[in-house]
């Protein structure tokens, strides 16, 4: 059995994929290394993070990414800037990091205001400080195979990582992603056919989404719409990465909505070999891969080797 999954409830249920378990285990092997860079090399690596207005979404995501960066022996550089912030006046921010030596990882909070242009931001990155991955240069490495040179997106590494540690080899099995962002769907079927996987994007446009699921060995779920893929789209013994994270309308006044995925998580269980829950699968790694992520970029920055992937 592999690790990062936990024994099925019962006969004729999927295994369930722990991705809490594989991060910690994960952000455990990134703490060795940033000691072995401090010890060897003297090199503390540095993330710095970019926090625009007061989504409260994005700031508690931002302080778990402040908190595990100092847990793994990491320095944490944090920069809240009011809703307010003129567009130049972030980019300056961004360009200071970009020559900053403690700084190796730069990660500028998404969504932004509305009055600031996104992309314009993501494109000053130094591309081997963008450790979101984000970046046009990372983005046309990942397409053309260059891997090696690459800063691999956080939560398509991490849905990488589990499918590797479930399945061991995945060359010839039919992969479909439900989903086509340059966050997520886009990268993730790079990486897929970089393990020899047939891959399919499915879209909005798509004319038989559940046709194609149910063709798959491997479902890849990244559509942001809450319970979206169903039961009976998934072929028996198929492996389901569910990436969305969704909160239900409440069903009381008052309460507080289910957090579901984009897999009707219940119905597929009963048919998947192997399914991650949510919360609790490929949420955890996005941030473990991170942390990996700086240690990359610091590791390459200083021109020492990196950490094997």
């Amino acid at each position: 059995m592999s690790q990062a999954s936990t024994s099925p409830a019962g006969a004729g249920q999927a295994t369930i994929i722990d991705g809490k378990a594989f991060a910690e285990k994960l952000r455990g092997g990134v703490a060795r290394q940033v000691d072995a860079l401090k010890a060897r090399h003297g090199i503390t690596p540095g993330l710095a993070v970019v926090l625009v207005g007061e989504d409260a979404a994005s700031q508690v995501y931002v302080r778990s990414k402040s908190k595990k960066t100092t847990e793994v022996g990491m320095q944490s550089f944090q920069h809240t800037l009011p809703v307010e912030t003129g567009e130049d006046e972030l980019l300056d921010l961004v360009r200071r990091l970009n020559s900053d030596p403690q700084v190796h990882g730069i990660l500028v909070q998404l969504p932004l205001p509305k009055h600031i242009d996104s992309e314009k931001v993501i494109d000053t990155i130094d591309p081997a400080k963008d450790v979101d991955g984000f970046h046009v240069v990372n983005a046309g490495r990942i397409a053309t195979g260059a891997l090696d040179r690459a800063m691999i997106p956080c939560t398509p590494r991490g849905c990488q990582m589990l499918l590797q540690d479930q399945l061991g080899d995945m060359s010839g099995k039919r992969a479909v992603i439900v989903g086509r962002s340059n966050i997520v769907g886009k990268p993730m079927a790079q990486l897929l056919l970089a393990e020899n996987c047939t891959v399919t994007i499915a879209h909005s446009r798509t004319r038989d989404i559940a046709a194609e699921c149910r063709d798959a060995d491997i479902v890849v779920a990244a559509v942001g719409k809450p319970e979206f893929v169903r039961g009976d789209w998934i072929k028996p013994g198929a492996t389901v990465i569910d990436v969305g994270i969704n909160r239900l309308e409440p069903e009381e006044p008052g309460g507080k909505g289910r957090l579901v995925g984009d897999v009707a998580f219940d119905e597929a269980k009963q048919v998947a070999g192997a399914i991650t829950p949510v919360p609790g699968g490929v949420g955890p790694m996005t941030i473990a891969v991170l942390l990996a992520n700086t240690v990359t970029a610091a590791c390459r920055q200083a021109g020492v080797e990196e950490p094997a992937r």
